[in-house]
């Protein structure tokens, strides 16, 4: 019985032995659980292309308040990951006669950012200027000149506006495409008058470039101004939301202004385009501003008070010790997550408002604008990269 015994316990202790010995090095890192490893942010890249022709001011105009409203709808999708996305927008120009012959009219006004402010000014500062608008040629550059990200989760499209034949140029508009498809991105054309006209001008092949959108817009309608009960609530929130920025370093004091700057100006358009701009102000992960406000940037580096250069900092800061200014940009980190918040809550009210306004107001035969069919777009290609986007 014991000689039987003794086998088995010898079994045991190798086993055991085995068990404590150190993992054979194979030269491979160890596999990490897909459910462990932290997935990198969703990005959603849009490039936006206008026609600057003679014939654009209205298209123009519409754009300028478009950039908020499409802001607003691409910030409220939440990705697989509970996250919203990262939003980056870029701005071309095409048709102007005075621009390059050479590179087709076309001109890059804003490379991929996310700097809202500083784009909403150079769209301010769009005029329109007669020339020919080769659509393949400022699709084509756009692909090749900006930075698409790679991963093929990312929702990367192109919106592209204006009049005229879509044939026009050199550069044939499949080469365009054939690009688009190699990278990702998706193109949608916006006509700018008759649908049937536009497909007779050739809007409608964007087909060839995957799975984008024709449709068409009247550039001369006038943009929706709803007033709503939450309107004077929401503005006056703004005022409280900008005493919370604190400009630092060598073009903060000029970024600090500009952010005034663009709220007049959106607010001179009317009180439906400003609120749009307020709503987005009211979300750090849409309204970001690290290179020069010091709350941001504090939220970005936690060593970021303790590195600053003072004598870039407002004259009310120069002072007072670095301790001291902590304080104070907690201080307002507090104030401004308060009034995010409360922007937050009231822009959700006024948006329930609006809508229901619109229901009623359904019956009438409404003219389609940049802000509407922009939108639409989103709301049903976002679907595909698996963002849900409130309504």
């Amino acid at each position: 019985m014991i000689q039987a015994i003794k086998p088995a316990m010898m079994a045991l202790s190798i086993a055991a032995a085995i068990s404590l010995m150190p993992a054979r090095q194979t030269g491979k890192e160890p596999t990490t659980s897909p459910q462990l490893k932290e997935k990198a942010t969703q990005k959603i890249q849009a490039a936006i292309l206008l026609d600057v022709s003679n014939s654009m001011d209205g298209l123009i105009e519409q754009a300028k308040a478009q950039l908020w409203n499409m802001v607003s709808v691409m910030g409220k999708a939440t990705c697989d990951n509970g996250q919203a996305p990262q939003i980056e927008i870029a701005l071309y120009e095409y048709g102007r006669s005075n621009n390059d012959v050479k590179a087709g009219y076309v001109k890059q006004v804003s490379g991929f950012t996310t700097d809202l402010d500083k784009l909403s000014q150079q769209l301010f500062n769009l005029t329109t200027n007669g020339g020919d608008e080769y659509c393949g040629q400022v699709i084509y550059t756009s692909l090749k000149d900006l930075n698409w990200d790679a991963d093929p989760s990312n929702y990367k499209v192109i919106f592209i506006a204006g009049n005229e034949d879509f044939l026009q140029g050199k550069l044939h508009y499949i080469k365009a495409c054939d690009e688009a498809k190699q990278k990702g991105v998706i193109v949608n054309t916006i006509y700018c008058g008759d649908r049937m006209q536009g497909i007779r001008e050739h809007w409608n092949l964007n087909a060839e470039c995957g799975n984008g959108s024709y449709t068409n817009i009247n550039q001369d309608a006038k943009i929706e101004d709803i007033p709503t009960p939450y309107d004077s609530t929401i503005f006056a929130l703004n005022n409280e939301l900008n005493g919370t920025y604190m400009y630092f370093g060598a073009y903060g004091e000029s970024a600090y202004a500009a952010q005034s700057d663009v709220d007049k100006k959106n607010y001179a358009m009317n009180k439906s385009v400003a609120a749009k701009r307020i709503e987005v102000k009211g979300k750090k992960s849409l309204y970001k501003n690290a290179t020069w406000d010091m709350v941001d940037a504090a939220e970005k580096d936690k060593d970021f008070v303790s590195k600053v250069d003072i004598k870039s900092l407002p004259d009310s800061l120069q002072k007072k010790s670095r301790k001291e200014i902590q304080l104070v940009v907690e201080k307002k980190t507090a104030e401004r997550a308060r009034i995010q918040k409360d922007i937050e809550i009231a822009s959700e009210k006024r948006g329930a408002y609006i809508a229901n306004e619109k229901k009623k107001a359904a019956a009438a035969n409404k003219s389609a604008t940049l802000e509407s069919e922009v939108e639409k777009i989103i709301k049903k290609q976002a679907v595909k990269y698996k963002m849900k986007i409130k309504e």
